[in-house]
């Protein structure tokens, strides 16, 4: 068996393809000046929050922070910008709610995606809104 060690592949035009570094990270190319670090998966944005507790991030990938835009209505904002606003993006929410102690689950809604962050509302009985504790959002797509 042979082992390779390097820190970085190349292209020909002296552009890096792929680095390496001693923690392990093994980080790719990806669109624009971007990188995409392999060990976060491949999904451009990823974020497990609660709305509740003043709104805390549990863990994230590419999130600079949330803000609280009224009940239910939660800002993403992202640390890399997205390329433009046609990323496919989701949210689901699937916890306790913290007023009427109630169990909600399924979807929410994306109601506004720009390339700088996206907003979600949690649904319940279609009308209302109300802060979860449990809150997964996820976005695809070209990063600037």
């Amino acid at each position: 068996m042979s082992t390779l060690v390097v820190e970085t592949i190349k292209h020909t035009n002296d552009t890096t393809l792929f680095a390496s570094d001693t923690s392990g990270q093994l980080t790719v190319q990806g669109e624009g000046t971007a990188t995409t670090n392999l060990q976060q998966g491949l999904a451009k944005v990823w974020i497990h929050h609660n709305q509740v507790s003043g709104h805390s991030i549990y863990d994230s990938f590419n999130v600079s922070s949330l803000s609280d835009a009224s009940g239910g209505h939660t800002v993403v904002s992202f640390t890399n910008n997205m390329a433009n606003n046609d990323y496919s993006g989701s949210h689901h929410t699937n916890g306790h709610a913290s007023a009427d102690n109630f169990n909600i689950g399924g979807p929410g809604a994306l109601i506004n995606r720009v390339t700088s962050s996206m907003d979600h509302r949690v649904y319940v009985a279609g009308t209302a809104y109300i802060d979860a504790i449990l809150n997964d959002n996820t976005v695809h797509g070209d990063l600037a």
